[in-house]
């Protein structure tokens, strides 16, 4: 008589996947995760620290020991810093430059990088090597400022949009995308009666979102950060301040104040606001903006930034 043969069930599923794992994979897996997570600490740390001081209570802030969370909550830091005049005229003149700025530089740099990318140019090699050695050399501040000055730029809005219209870097960046493209797109549009311009504005740009977008990203930071450019054009015409420099104005006063006084005059400008506080307000102010726009660009960013990088 035969027996029948029993045999162990088989397991399935996720519980089979976890029990056929060997050690090793989870100990890497665990190495992976605490890699990670300290990584995040080292990232996040800094900002919350700063986020912390610039609520926290200034003679407390004195004292040291900030982690990530004020001892003693306040809004005096933001309190001083947004009473000083200057900064609501500084904020529109910032969000317009930054806009304007971006824009144009956007238009200006895909119009060269898509006429770079044209095979047919025959000056290609030529503007290339020009736009390259721009990278490494320039005439330096003061021949920069006499430019200006001939140009008739001084106290005026278009110095904060003309000079950064052509950015070497920039055209670089968007030419590599748009020879990733098959130019066989470009002949399609010429036979069906396209001329350059309508290829350029219906077939490329919107193809090139991914190096449009983290170009983008950079005229975007790099206008609402700049401060310099105010400082030596437009520094005495108050109605074409921008809020970086109006920021540091404000960061310059404040420490100036705090070396000047001593005794209990300094006991009581510290109540108030300290240079650290101010520092750290002025930090969050300044990058709060730029936090809310990068999320809706960091899809683009990532693939605009793998530009040139070597496939298999």
């Amino acid at each position: 008589m035969k027996t029948a043969k029993t045999s162990a069930p088989v397991r399935s599923g996720k519980a089979g996947k976890r029990a056929s794992r060997p050690l090793s994979d989870w100990i890497f897996d665990g190495v992976v995760y605490l890699l990670i997570s300290l990584i995040t600490v080292v990232t996040l740390y800094p900002f919350l620290n700063v986020l912390a001081i610039s609520f926290n209570d200034s003679v407390d802030t004195v004292r040291g020991g900030i982690t990530v969370y004020p001892r003693e909550f306040t809004l005096e830091n933001y309190k001083q810093i947004f009473s000083y005049g200057g900064l609501v005229t500084g904020f529109k003149i910032s969000v317009l430059r930054t806009v304007a700025g971006t824009a144009a530089g956007l238009v200006s740099g895909s119009m060269v990088a898509y006429t770079l990318a044209r095979s047919d140019f025959q000056g290609r090699k030529f503007v290339s090597t020009y736009l390259a050695i721009t990278m490494y050399v320039s005439g330096g501040l003061i021949p920069g400022f006499i430019l200006i000055r001939n140009l008739d730029l001084i106290n005026t809005f278009a110095v904060y949009i003309l000079p950064g219209l052509v950015s070497a870097f920039n055209i670089f960046v968007i030419r590599s995308f748009i020879d990733g493209i098959p130019y066989a797109l470009q002949e399609s549009a010429k036979l069906d009666g396209a001329n350059d311009f309508t290829i350029y504005w219906r077939v490329i740009l919107p193809l090139c979102k991914p190096a449009l977008a983290t170009v983008a990203l950079f005229l975007a930071v790099g206008q609402w950060n700049s401060w310099f450019d105010t400082y030596l054009y437009n520094g005495s015409n108050d109605a074409l301040t921008t809020l970086q420099y109006e920021l540091m104005k404000v960061l310059q006063s404040t420490t100036t104040n705090a070396n000047n006084i001593r005794g209990e005059n300094m006991t009581q400008l510290m109540a108030q606001v300290s240079p650290d506080s101010v520092k750290m307000a002025i930090t969050i102010i300044a990058t709060v903006p730029i936090l809310v726009v990068y999320p809706f660009l960091q899809k683009y960013f990532v693939k605009g930034m793998t530009l040139g990088a070597v496939k298999s």
